[in-house]
């Protein structure tokens, strides 16, 4: 520090010499003192200036230190959390790594899945037409050879009903098919066949009820029901016109007189009727085997014969052998040709949707 100059008045001299020196060595002191006593507050000013500024610099150190300490700590645990940082990262990447394989996994899985489900799906859908397929050409061969389509028109509708409960629409074309063929199969088919075997049940059984031509008359209502001369005892009739119409029947039966045409089928002994009688049999379930066999020409032939037999061999006037020859006509006009079930379009149908296509 600077120490202030004193600037000396310039006082007049004193009148006086020995007392101006007095003055100006007492004023020399006082100076000298004024200047020690500002050099003393000089050096105990900077002794607190000091002091102050050491207790600052102290203060400075050891909130340095703390924070060097602080420092050191956080860097500390800022290295120990990059540590764990790091090893949470290596986690995450492992574990990332083996979610990666997982989700590898799992897709590999799944198109693994897919192509055994689209190939268990092509397989259900490979066996269900081989299935229809099958069923339809079996009831096809039965109806070839029997002529009876109701196990193909069955056949026909279980497979409709199939097809519609997979709903598969590739499949629509060959439920189609299906359809149009019963319809056809519905219209040109013959109801006749039931009708023409049940009237060959009854040829059957009245085949031992039918009189030959060399048959002796019968009494009462049969006589006269089988075309023979012979009157019916009314119920209300007296003893004595029972007793004549039956003297008089009686007589009637002993002598007949009719026209011989056929001079064998008179000559008929009891043992060769009967066999007649088995032989028409036999021609009729003839044809009733040609009917079922589908074959109407065979069973046209037997009923040709059948009618034959009977105009030669069996009384024309008798009213069952009129029944008989009633029925029999009837019956040369039930059997007919029929053309087999076809169904095309189902074979087609089917070929397509086994071909996949």
């Amino acid at each position: 520090m600077s120490v202030p100059q004193i600037e000396e008045q310039k006082t007049p001299p004193p009148p006086d010499p020995g007392g101006q020196a007095a003055r100006q060595a007492l004023g020399a002191q006082v100076l000298q003192r004024m200047v020690l006593g500002l050099a003393l507050l000089l050096a105990l000013a900077g002794l607190v200036m000091a002091g102050m500024l050491w207790q600052r610099v102290a203060g400075m150190q050891e909130q340095l230190a703390r924070q060097s300490a602080d420092a050191t700590a956080q860097a500390t645990e800022a290295r120990a959390l990059a540590r764990q940082a790091q090893d949470t990262v290596r986690e995450a990447a492992g574990r990332l790594a083996l979610m990666e394989t997982r989700v590898a996994e799992v897709a590999l899985q799944r198109a693994q899945l897919d192509e055994l489900m689209q190939a268990l799906s092509r397989s259900r859908d490979e066996n269900l037409v081989v299935d229809i397929d099958a069923a339809v050409r079996l009831a096809l061969e039965q109806a070839q050879a029997t002529g009876n389509v109701q196990p193909l028109l069955a056949a026909l509708r279980a497979g409709e009903q199939r097809v519609a409960r997979s709903g598969l629409a590739h499949l629509q074309p060959l439920q189609r098919a299906m359809q149009r063929d019963s319809d056809r199969i519905r219209a040109t088919a013959s109801g006749d066949g039931g009708e023409a075997l049940a009237k060959l049940e009854e040829l059957l059984k009245g085949v031992d009820d039918l009189p030959v031509v060399n048959a002796l008359a019968r009494r009462g209502r049969s006589a006269q029901d089988d075309g023979w001369l012979g009157e019916a005892v009314p119920a209300d009739a007296s003893w004595w016109q029972r007793l004549v119409m039956s003297v008089r029947n009686e007589a009637r039966a002993l002598v007949r007189v009719s026209r011989i045409d056929r001079p064998e089928a008179v000559l008929l002994t009891p043992e060769q009727t009967f066999f007649l009688r088995e032989n028409l049999k036999l021609k009729l379930l003839g044809v009733r085997t040609a009917l079922l066999s589908r074959q109407p020409q065979q069973a046209r032939n037997e009923l040709g014969a059948v009618a034959s037999a009977l105009n030669r061999y069996f009384d024309p006037g008798s009213r069952r052998v009129q029944s008989a020859a009633t029925q029999l006509q009837q019956l040369q006009s039930l059997v007919r040709d029929a053309a087999p079930a076809r169904i095309d379009e189902t074979l087609a149908a089917l070929t397509t949707a086994a071909a996949g296509r």
